[in-house]
Order: structure tokens, then C-alpha cells, then sequence
């Protein structure tokens, strides 16, 4: 459900990368409130001759954006540019190959896009569950000194002009 809530909140944000769970959970849920929204269209349009899409026509005009966002942000987590999403547009072939796309592994590591999500995440929680050494170290100079011992201090001339 968070990853569902994710895509969500970043609304329009079509740069960075997202996970498989992220996409594939916000298309499970909208998937589901749309056949919900559909099954209250088709109950308050009873008993007239007109087809009540009001619901599920919002909640689609709602999720348009997102839902390209989260796209475009999938395909970056693969190495692939968001305008690869054109490929729906062969019938048959653009569809399959998407799919398959969709469904792969994130890239490891940081691609042209940013970070890998996944493995940020594992680090953060890496990070914030070890313990915490203090391995502090007096930082040493480049530049070498002379031992206190050694320096003079400074002498000031005098004058016999008494």
C-alpha cells in the first residue's frame, strides 16, 4: 500500500526512478478502485437508459498522470529513456516488449537517471540499525614542526645608545 501511496505523492514527478513494487502496486490499486468506481457507476445508473461513468471517468482523469509519471520513472530504473513508453504503439510486439521491460530487475548502482531506490533503501535502514563507533583520530599536518624543545624565542636587538 505505500508503494501505491508513493507513486501518488510524487504526482508529476517525471524524473528519478522507481521500483518494480512501486509501479506494480500503484497499477494493482487503481486497478481495483477503477473496477469499484465502475461497479458504482453501473448501480446509480440503474433503471435509466444512460451509461453513469462520472466516478470512474474522474478517478481516470485522476490517475492519468501519475501513472505516466511512475512509468516513465520505471523505465529510468531499467537504463531506458520514458519516451521507450511510444512503443505501445506497435499493436502487438510494443505491448509484450514493455512488459517484459516493466517486470525486469533494477539497474544496481547509480545509471544516468540517480540512484538505484532499492539499494538506497537498504542502506538507509543498514545505516540506522548498526552501532555507531567513534573512531575519531586527531587529523596529523602535511607540514612538519619542530619539536617545542628546539625553538628559541626570538631575540631583540639592543642598542648602546645610552
Amino acid at each position: 500500500m505505500k508503494y501505491a501511496l508513493m507513486a501518488l505523492k510524487k504526482y508529476a514527478v517525471f524524473s528519478g526512478r522507481s521500483r518494480r513494487s512501486e509501479y506494480w502496486y500503484f497499477i494493482l490499486f487503481s486497478t481495483i478502485i477503477s473496477f469499484i468506481l465502475t461497479f458504482v457507476d453501473l448501480i446509480i445508473s440503474q433503471g435509466t437508459q444512460m451509461n453513469f461513468v462520472v466516478f470512474q471517468a474522474l478517478f481516470g482523469l485522476f490517475v492519468v498522470i501519475p501513472g505516466l509519471a511512475v512509468l516513465v520513472r520505471r523505465l529510468h530504473d531499467i537504463g531506458k529513456s520514458g519516451w521507450w513508453m511510444l512503443i505501445l504503439l506497435i499493436p502487438i510486439v510494443g505491448y509484450i516488449l514493455l512488459l517484459v521491460w516493466l517486470a525486469t530487475n533494477s539497474q544496481p548502482g547509480v545509471n544516468q537517471y540517480g540512484p538505484n531506490p532499492k539499494e538506497s533503501n537498504q542502506t538507509s535502514t543498514q545505516a540506522n540499525t548498526l552501532p555507531i563507533e567513534n573512531n575519531f583520530t586527531r587529523p596529523t599536518s602535511p607540514i612538519v614542526s619542530a619539536p617545542v624543545n628546539d625553538i628559541t624565542p626570538p631575540t631583540t636587538p639592543t642598542s648602546n645608545l645610552s
